[in-house]
């Protein structure tokens, strides 16, 4: 194990996160934009996005509420589309886990997920990485995506329309979760798995809003999991 250096590893976090904001704010921009021509006055707005702080998830909940759904239902739709993060926690919690409880509590705040997509990549290559530069690098991961998600909000809210529509903000969410994503799949498990959640997004996207999305990431889960199985048998 390497001597712990948390400075060193706050600002390799931060800047391993540095790419993420060319998507994440134009992201943050949109949702401002929509939260506010959907009627959310700038405080609702950003409570919305200080609270949850999680863009698909908001834009779930809003997409509902403005077509007059109840709210038990828009938090419910956005609480099964956040579900993810339970699964980056347990992905995280044989590195971050030693942590004390405000620590973690803190971390299950900020939990985005650029942040997992870069701590998780890390910790997996660097197993040698002392406990505590693991903890400093997941914040200065967060530390650099959240408060720039929260700012970017704002600006998309007090803009709104004088944001040009030929800036077609929309293609921030695909390129974020592709960017996120696209470097993990380094071994065939993963592709199944990846390729299955496509699938079945597609198949289960006649389902309410937030439940198709967590019947094929469990299909994906399985998948992978079983493709795993056979190929550590096949080893043995």
């Amino acid at each position: 194990m390497t001597a712990p250096d948390p400075k060193r590893a706050f600002w390799a976090g931060w800047w391993a996160c540095t790419p993420f904001v060319f998507a994440a704010v134009p992201f943050g921009l949109l949702f401002g934009v929509v939260a506010r021509d959907a009627g959310l006055d700038l405080l609702q707005t950003m409570a919305m996005s200080v609270v949850v702080i999680a863009g698909a998830a908001q834009f779930t909940a809003l997409a509902l509420l403005v077509d007059q759904a109840p709210v038990f239902l828009a938090l419910a739709a956005g609480l099964a589309v956040n579900l993810r993060m339970a699964m980056y926690s347990a992905a995280l919690q044989p590195h971050l886990g030693h942590a004390p409880v405000w620590q973690r509590m803190v971390m299950a705040y900020l939990m985005v997920d650029q942040a997992y997509a870069v701590a998780g990549q890390h910790f997996e290559v660097t197993p040698a990485m002392h406990p505590a530069d693991k903890v400093a690098y997941y914040f200065g991961a967060v530390l650099l995506v959240c408060p720039l998600w929260v700012a970017a909000t704002f600006t998309g809210a007090v803009v709104g329309n004088a944001i040009p529509p030929a800036l077609s903000l929309e293609f921030a969410a695909p390129i974020c979760f592709i960017a996120l994503f696209s470097p993990m799949l380094r071994t065939l498990p993963h592709i199944v798995a990846a390729g299955v959640a496509v699938v079945g997004a597609i198949l289960f996207s006649g389902l309410p809003v937030g439940v198709g999305l967590i019947c094929a990431a469990f299909v994906a889960m399985l998948a992978g999991a079983e493709t795993e199985r056979r190929l550590t048998r096949g080893r043995s």
